[in-house]
């Protein structure tokens, strides 16, 4: 059955340096438990995409810092402040300290509608240490982060629903890096709903 993991994937820009954003590509599982296959369904508009379509690959990692997710979406990350290393098999950078790693290369590419859908194989994986998952916090980030990227198309009673939700639960739950993580988000949140007002 498939299903969306939420990531962080590195593309090379066209002066080399490198992007680095939150995604959530469609998988499957084979039957011994690995993923072959990614289909990424970015915003044709976004850098990763562009960087997508025109190189061809990535790298698709698993992180359980949630914080890495939050500095990607509200663009305080770049690439010279992690710890990057080459990859084995394509022209492209992985977050060395990311729990798995996956480089693909994109096979083919459906730009019919506003966010392209882009298939991929998987070439080579490598991991640095185990995911140990997420508490509700972690999860309340990584939802508070997709919110945020998704402004333009949600209804502002909508938004501060959401907000006051994740709320609760970092107050309840949340250690020291889910709650700068929350700030960060919520700033950049109300930072950009003010620009489009």
């Amino acid at each position: 059955m498939p299903f969306i993991l939420e990531g962080i994937v590195t593309t090379r820009n066209s002066d080399g340096s490198i992007n680095i954003a939150p995604m959530g590509p469609v998988i499957e599982l084979e039957l011994e438990g690995e993923i072959k296959r990614f289909l990424f369904r970015p915003f044709q508009d976004s850098q990763t995409c562009q960087n997508l379509m025109t190189t061809k690959q990535g790298v698709f990692h698993l992180s359980d810092d949630v914080l890495l997710f939050a500095r990607a979406v509200t663009k305080q990350l770049t690439a010279a402040e992690l710890p990057l290393l080459p990859a084995e098999i394509i022209e492209g950078r992985i977050i060395s300290n990311a729990c798995q790693w996956y480089e693909f290369r994109i096979t083919s590419c459906d730009t019919s509608s506003i966010r392209a859908e882009l298939q991929a194989e998987v070439l080579h994986t490598g991991s640095a240490r185990k995911f140990l998952g997420f508490n509700r916090a972690k999860n309340a980030i990584i939802e508070t982060a997709i919110l945020a990227t998704r402004l333009h198309l949600l209804e502002k009673d909508i938004i501060d629903e959401e907000l006051k939700r994740f709320q609760r639960i970092i107050e309840k739950t949340a250690g020291e890096q889910e709650h700068e993580a929350f700030d960060l988000l919520t700033k950049f949140i109300a930072a950009n709903r003010e620009d489009a007002s």
